[in-house]
């Protein structure tokens, strides 16, 4: 695996847990995807990344459920950093246009839908090749939850809650989604 990291990029709030191991975006998982996020100025949110053989299905072609995985984590971390809160996936539909290939450098660009109040939010992702052809498309719905509410489905105490919450309310600041209503400073990512 290899992660481009561009100028811009984010810190992930769940990085104020020293040993957070998310696979997607945890320096500290050394079988992880380390994917890093660089927000744009239009509100989306991009990780560049390359995946080696270690990740392959058939000869030479990224494993499908991967793609997914990249997928979800950009996504739900936009909606961590646009939105302010955490959420769960709750569905996700992805679609394969053309496979991808190991050791290849791939984009993964994800946008939010405008929100509709409380309650789950949706967001789609594509992944893009370096001639800018979507190989790879999904869209998924997120719940957000309370980290007090889940803490023990998490497994924080006390000091993890109360640095989230603090990551959460504090960090990162880009532009929200154009088609998003919702002008507040994002924050963070989910694990």
């Amino acid at each position: 695996m290899s992660v481009t990291e561009g100028p811009g990029a984010v810190e992930v709030p769940w990085s104020v847990i020293p040993d957070y191991h998310c696979f997607g975006c945890s320096p500290h998982n050394p079988t992880g995807l380390g994917l890093r996020f660089t927000p744009r100025a239009d509100g989306a949110l991009v990780a560049v990344f390359a995946l080696g053989r270690a990740f392959e299905s058939y000869p030479g072609v990224v494993h499908g459920g991967l793609i997914g995985v990249v997928c979800d984590e950009v996504m739900g971390n936009l909606i961590v950093l646009a939105r302010n809160v955490a959420a769960f996936t709750v569905t996700q539909r992805t679609r394969f246009l053309t496979p991808l290939l190991i050791d290849h450098e791939y984009r993964c660009v994800a946008t939010l839908s405008p929100e509709r109040g409380a309650g789950p939010m949706q967001a789609h992702a594509e992944i893009l090749d370096a001639d800018d052809a979507v190989c790879a498309s999904s869209s998924a719905t997120y719940q957000p939850f309370d980290l007090h509410a889940v803490r023990d489905h998490l497994t924080l105490d006390d000091n993890e809650v109360a640095l989230l919450d603090h990551a959460l309310s504090t960090a990162n600041t880009f532009s929200p989604n154009a088609s998003s209503p919702n002008t507040s400073s994002p924050n963070g990512a989910r694990p």
